[in-house]
């Protein structure tokens, strides 16, 4: 079955992307003006991460909100058919800050937030680095979709691993120098359990997870910014939050991390995955709220 449903894709793939940008453009339309989808989620958390802002300028983010959330998945539909070469003619990619800690023996966690559109990542970044290039996800319910996915993050280098798993590969990947991708600003299933910080103003859990294991293995953390320069066109660039995380609590380096993720969205409001209930979980005094202080 999946050797089927790849190869059509993989044919209609070959389509210009002005096809898929077009059909974007009707889906997020009708997502956002028929459907609705999640759109008092996505509204409620505009609200929360810009009060100062009209509620006309937040419907304008909202609906480029769409746009790009459409985009995202149409484009990676076209990807699969993509080389490495091509890719590159649609990302601008500086990783100049993690090419100078592997070139002193370090290994790297590169750290991601929910920005459009990641699937580029794949398609860049392992063939622009003369190290293993890991990230890890976590497995998709329907089994085609999942290994439609993990053979296009895969075909050009990067290697998965298992959110299930990743905690006893934790010490294959640091053994040599090499670059981790994480993902941290998900909600945690135990708030209780996760780190509480501000916001944008606002209390949120994070896990502390990759920094417990940025200190433990000493990988400097870095943070990858995505923005989009124009439709299906994109900006990667880096920036270390920090380069020794074991002179750092857990606690600091995720606030850190977390500083980080405000100012790329700040940076380009519409590039982020406002359908997401970032503020799900209701902070309560008994969690304590971590301050940077």
């Amino acid at each position: 079955m999946f050797p089927v449903i790849r190869f059509k894709l993989w044919a209609l793939s070959l389509m210009p992307f002005a096809f898929f940008h077009a059909l974007s453009w009707i889906v997020a339309r009708f997502l956002f003006f028929v459907v609705g989808y999640r759109k008092q989620v996505v509204l409620q958390n505009l609200s929360i991460a810009f009060p100062t802002l009209s509620d006309k300028e937040r419907n304008k983010i909202a609906r480029d909100f769409y746009l790009r959330f459409t985009d995202t998945f149409l484009e990676s539909i076209k990807m699969l058919s993509l080389s490495n070469k091509q890719a590159l003619q649609r990302v601008t990619l500086d990783l100049s800050v993690v090419e100078r800690l592997l070139s002193e023996g370090r290994s790297v966690q590169l750290m991601v937030a929910h920005q459009f559109n990641w699937e580029y990542i794949s398609l860049t970044v392992p063939v622009a680095l003369p190290h293993p290039f890991y990230f890890v996800y976590r497995p998709i319910a329907n089994k085609v979709i999942d290994q439609l996915y993990l053979w296009q993050r895969t075909r050009l280098g990067g290697i998965a691993v298992s959110a299930n798993e990743f905690s006893d590969k934790r010490e294959l990947i640091f053994s040599k120098p090499s670059v981790l991708a994480l993902g941290a600003d998900q909600n945690p299933g135990k708030p209780d359990k996760a780190l509480w910080v501000p916001f944008f103003s606002k209390p949120a859990p994070f896990f502390t997870g990759p920094a417990k294991g940025a200190i433990q293995y000493d990988a400097a953390m870095v943070m990858f910014q995505m923005e989009r320069t124009s439709r299906g066109h994109y900006r990667f660039s880096t920036r270390l939050i920090c380069e020794h995380p074991k002179n750092f609590t857990a606690e600091q380096l995720t606030y850190l991390y977390k500083c980080e993720v405000e100012r790329v969205v700040q940076a380009d409001p519409a590039n982020y995955l406002w359908s997401h209930r970032r503020w799900r979980h209701s902070w309560k005094p008994s969690y304590g709220l971590f301050t940077g202080e």
